[in-house]
């Protein structure tokens, strides 16, 4: 077990190892050619250019003011001096909702940790638990002693935890009803300031039903047109352009080699020459200018019939569509409305933002998506079962007594005391973030088969399962694994009905190795997060091989955006060990409280000069915030309840018992309060928005602002700007035709009250052809 010394070691590395990133970044982000890479979301809303140094040439590249130096520390104020207003306007709503979840832990934390030091530190501290005759075969260290581990079975004590059980109870549910309820105002007026954009009129329709007589162009005006007469304006259907896509983007990718190329004959004079064979290092050697001049022209021409193909081939066309409305109001009613007595078809969902749509998946035919549900689900049990053999090898190494056994010849090295502290306070939280290095990506790309339409709904099911993947490997992985590992001798020496006992005791004994993790993956984390190592290293090398105009670099220094999907079930984690620990092992709360406070000034400063977010969804994801940290509040009740059981505190176990059951009350309230906000559009604010638009822009041509909002952007993507233009606004064209209103062919026609928008006049069947 890590004792006082192993801990000041990790955290004398990872402080350390912080200082230096801070340093670093510090001195990295003063050079002029570094100021794209520390500042591009000023670049790229046209507010700041590349700095201007007169003088000595070497004054382009490196800041030669000394006393800028002296101030390395200076932006962590700036960062904390925008008001959050101007942040909303700056980032968004769902940048600056992301930094409160930072804030709601400090809300929630530094007052528990002063409570929990005050009361329950002396009250651990001061029993002898950990030296009683029934626990000496437990493995525990100094540490440990502050821990509820130290306190006597059946000690009077325990009352004190289950006193500071309530209190945290009520003070996090206390801030967490507080949050949600500013959250969901903070939405409300977000959406009612908000300028006006494409996806407040549309709505995304899936599952319509065919038609033999009528393409899904039709049915959706046919179908539209008579169930939202007064509403409906225009429509775009969904299209599969899933293989163009795929062309489109290698031919982007020959388009970089051939700058790449072109730089160079232009920096060396010499036409430069490739082989054609495997990763240019076999087969017939050419020039390389003229070999990939050759290739994109051959991919231009499989880029034009492929597109031909997409627009001009009915089984391209799927069974969805964006459906835009004259008003907020009318596409409010639609989205939040059953279409039809069939519920499993003319299925109506509020369209995502343009920029937030995840094209390659509105061609999954809807009824397949069930079943890709299905073996993701299926394959994320075994992804998560399976990956808890590396958590029982990282467990090994964080005991010594585990490390001697395997490999005795290593004793004498692991008896050297740095060695030895580095083993066990540092190497485990090591090794186990080492292990999560690809976990978000494959939960992503996991995601993407289930079929999600959007970027939001694809981060916020990733952040769920990486969650999930979390709470079973990370938090009981160790316990449950560190356990088995840790007290084999123990179970196997000891009777049966014992066994509670050993587990119970031990839980509270890993609280060491948590400290580690969070002091790896929190403290040194979120210090390597400002240094941005891996984009700048990528955006010299895109600089200096590629760039070639300034849409060029704007591409080579675009940052992304602050990756929800990672960042707030990492979050999640120090919630869930925070409330965990608070009355078992408060030593574990200023190292959390430290994390929080550190990420939120550090992200604060990403979200105002770096990340340039995809997406706004209008802070949309903090129902699942609220929810995961009420989960953890529930865990953290249930395992103080379990602790007490072993702890043969019999008379005073029961009155947690109600705690659960509180939480779980709290929870379905604010439920229903405050989560409509979040998935609903209120019909009076959206009239009400409807009412002032009309009033201050009477003449606002609403079709011809949501005609092309919804084409799919490769078909822009795919033509050549100086070459195509006349075919780029034939393509707008043919958009737009297809979009408007074409007469029914239908042989019944009883439902069709309007005349069609092309012939100006009813349809030609109910002139013609009477009813009988």
């Amino acid at each position: 077990m890590a004792t006082f010394q192993d801990i000041g070691v990790a955290a004398a590395i990872n402080i350390l190892s912080a200082f230096i990133f801070f340093v670093a970044f510090a001195i990295l982000r003063l050079q002029p050619f570094n100021d794209r890479v520390y500042f591009p979301k000023w670049y790229l809303k046209g507010l700041r250019t590349d700095p201007l140094h007169g003088g000595a040439f070497v004054r382009k590249f490196v800041n030669l003011d000394w006393r800028s130096y002296l101030r390395f520390l200076n932006w962590m104020p700036a960062a904390l001096r925008m008001p959050e207003l101007e942040l909303i306007d700056h980032a968004g709503l769902d940048s600056v909702v992301y930094l409160r979840i930072y804030l709601l832990g400090l809300k929630i934390f530094v007052p528990i940790a002063f409570l929990a030091w005050a009361v329950l530190f002396p009250v651990n501290r001061t029993s002898t638990g950990l030296e009683g005759a029934g626990v000496n075969n437990i493995t525990s260290s100094d540490i440990d002693k502050f821990s509820i581990s130290n306190v006597h079975k059946g000690s009077e004590r325990f009352w004190a935890h289950i006193v500071m059980a309530y209190a945290f109870t009520f003070w996090t549910c206390y801030i967490l009803l507080k949050e949600y309820e500013k959250v969901a105002s903070m939405r409300l007026q977000f959406l009612a300031a908000e300028k006006r954009r494409p996806d407040q009129f549309t709505v995304l329709v899936r599952n319509i039903p065919p038609d033999p007589d009528e393409s899904v162009s039709e049915l959706v005006e046919h179908f539209f047109l008579v169930n939202h007469p007064d509403n409906y304006l225009t429509h775009q259907v969904v299209y599969d352009a899933n293989r163009l896509a795929k062309v489109v983007k290698k031919k982007k990718k020959l388009q970089n080699w051939l700058v790449y190329y072109q730089n160079k004959l232009e920096r060396t004079s010499k036409r430069p020459e490739m082989k054609t064979g495997f990763l240019g290092l076999r087969g017939k050697k050419v020039d390389a200018i003229d070999y990939y001049t050759t290739e994109i022209d051959k991919l231009a021409k499989e880029i034009a019939l492929e597109r031909d193909k997409v627009t001009n081939d009915p089984k391209s066309i799927m069974p969805a569509a964006f459906v835009s409305f004259k008003s907020r109001w009318g596409a409010a009613v639609c989205a939040q409305t059953q279409q039809t007595r069939n519920p499993t078809i003319w299925l109506t969902e509020w369209a995502p933002e343009p920029r937030d749509i995840y094209w390659s998946n509105l061609a999954i035919p809807y009824v397949s998506l069930t079943v890709r549900r299905l073996i993701i689900a299926v394959a994320f049990f075994f992804l998560t079962f399976f990956f808890m053999i590396p958590i029982a090898i990282v467990q090994t190494f964080a005991s010594l007594d585990g490390i001697q056994k395997a490999a005795p010849w290593l004793k004498p090295l692991i008896n050297v005391p740095i060695i030895k502290s580095f083993i066990q306070g540092f190497l485990p939280g090591i090794v186990l973030k080492l292990f999560l290095i690809f976990l978000p990506a494959i939960l992503m790309i996991m995601s993407k088969f289930e079929g999600f339409g959007s970027i939001s709904s694809l981060e916020r099911r990733s952040a769920s399962r990486y969650y999930l993947f979390n709470f079973v490997n990370v938090f009981l992985g160790n316990i449950i694994t560190g356990t088995a590992f840790q007290q084999l001798d123990s179970f196997i020496h000891q009777p049966a009905n014992e066994y509670p006992v050993t587990i119970g005791t031990s839980i509270p004994l890993k609280a060491s190795f948590f400290i580690t993790y969070i002091m790896v993956d929190g403290w040194a984390g979120i210090a390597a997060e400002v240094l941005m190592l891996k984009p700048l290293i990528i955006y010299h090398l895109k600089n200096f091989f590629l760039v070639k105009t300034e849409k060029d670099r704007e591409e080579a220094m675009d940052p992304g955006s602050i990756g929800f999907n990672t960042g707030e079930p990492r979050i999640q984690l120090y919630f869930l060990l925070g409330l965990v620990y608070a009355a078992v092992t408060p030593s574990v709360l200023p190292f959390i409280i430290i994390f929080f406070g550190l990420a939120y000034v550090v992200f604060r400063h990403q979200i105002i000069n770096v990340y340039n977010q995809e997406y706004e969804s209008g802070a949309a994801f903090w129902p699942d915030v609220h929810f995961r940290v009420v989960f953890a509040l529930i865990v953290s009740q249930i395992v103080l309840m379990g602790l007490l059981t072993t702890k043969k505190a019999a008379s005073s176990t029961p009155f947690l018992i109600a705690l659960p059951i509180l939480t779980i009350w709290f929870h379905r309230y604010c439920k229903g309060r405050f989560e409509s906000a979040f998935v609903k559009y209120p019909l009076q604010e959206a009239m009400m928005k409807d009412t002032l638009e009309r009033a201050t822009e009477p003449n606002l041509n609403l079709k011809g602002y949501l005609q092309n909002a919804y084409v799919h952007p490769i078909f822009k993507a795919s033509m050549d700007d100086d070459d195509d233009d006349d075919e780029e606004e034939i393509m707008s064209q043919k958009w737009e035709t297809e979009s408007v209103t074409v007469p029914t062919k239908r042989h019944s026609r009883r439902s069709t009250p309007l005349p069609s928008r092309i012939s100006g006049a009813s349809s030609p069947s109910l002139q013609n052809h009477p009813e009988p």
